[in-house]
């Protein structure tokens, strides 16, 4: 019988705290491999152990500095594949680009369906992510995907607060999936936010579909980057008679004046996930940071056994 394939893990400088953390969970530590760049800003790497006919796992959210990060993958798995790695698998807790995922003007990119296939094309055999802008997504990589959800961390965060009298709030008409999921897993009803964007990063409310007036509220979402959408979803909120305002989210993108925003809206908790790392000057009060690592390391320990991911998420 052949010998099992050694496993290894390898991460470049987008986020690896949380690659430490995920390594910790599996019990095996991060490998060594040198992440830097050469003096006319080229991506410089160079791995420092051998990965022949491992089973080797590359964790690389595609976060600010989103160019640099991503080909620190792209390179990352380049050279693991010239090194002989036997199966490589690119771990993107977030997946850059995401939002550009289809044409709504003439003469746009699909930066999404790019970004896969450069992915592809630098070596990777498998992807696991967690909580794509667009479940199509994965129709864009012609190699398997396990997409994680970020959402069964979220509610039982919430579920905790023992919060009986309250309802889910999805923030526009495209994350109601995703709000009745989570919905679901708490056992509470939903009410949806009806806007309009007039230009990029700009939200204005229109109309709220559901009863939240003398409750708490939870809005739910895949990402914040500005925070303008939340946080005037919020102030509608309160205007209509909402008590408690909570809001949560798997990628916290917090570019601009989000963390301004938050500090001054009527949201009493932020709860983010660490799929991005949060820098040290935009952490507040009011912003609470849940780990991703241990289902990540569950995922990867599935993956390599040869066992299902999908049973991570049935619900108890």
């Amino acid at each position: 019988m052949a010998a099992r394939k050694t496993i290894k893990l390898f991460t470049g400088n987008a986020n690896p705290q949380l690659a430490k953390e995920i390594a910790e969970n599996i019990g095996i530590p991060v490998g060594k491999a040198g992440v830097g760049k050469f003096s006319d800003g080229e991506i410089a790497i160079n791995i420092e152990e051998s990965v022949r006919g491992a089973d080797v796992f590359v964790i690389q959210p595609v976060c600010p500095p989103v160019n640099d990060n991503l080909m620190e993958l792209l390179i990352l798995m380049d050279a693991l594949k010239r090194a002989s790695a036997d199966r490589i698998t690119a771990v993107i807790p977030y997946y850059g680009y995401a939002r550009q995922d289809r044409k709504t003007k003439a003469r746009d990119p699909i930066t999404a369906k790019l970004v896969a296939d450069l992915i592809s094309t630098a070596g990777a055999d498998r992807i696991l992510v967690m909580d794509l802008h667009a479940a199509q997504i994965q129709g864009y990589f012609d190699i398997p995907v396990d997409h994680l959800l970020g959402a069964p961390i979220l509610a039982e965060y919430f579920i905790g607060k023992d919060m009986k009298d309250a309802v889910v709030v999805s923030p526009d008409v495209g994350s109601v999936s995703r709000a009745r999921y989570f919905a679901d897993r708490m056992d509470l009803p939903i009410a949806i936010v009806d806007k309009r964007r007039p230009k990029a990063n700009v939200a204005e409310v229109v109309n709220v579909i559901g009863d939240i007036r003398g409750k708490d509220v939870i809005f739910i979402d895949d990402i914040v980057d500005t925070a303008g959408s939340i946080t005037a979803a919020a102030k509608a909120m309160q205007s209509l008679g909402a008590k408690k305002i909570f809001a949560c989210c798997t990628h916290a993108v917090f570019s601009g004046p989000a963390i301004k925003r938050i500090k001054e809206s009527a949201i009493e908790e932020m709860v983010i996930l660490n799929t991005i790392p949060l820098a040290k000057e935009k952490a507040c009060d009011k912003i609470t940071v849940l780990s991703v690592a241990p289902i990540f390391a569950e995922a990867i320990t599935r993956i390599y056994e040869g066992l299902s991911v999908s049973k991570l998420f049935v619900k108890n």
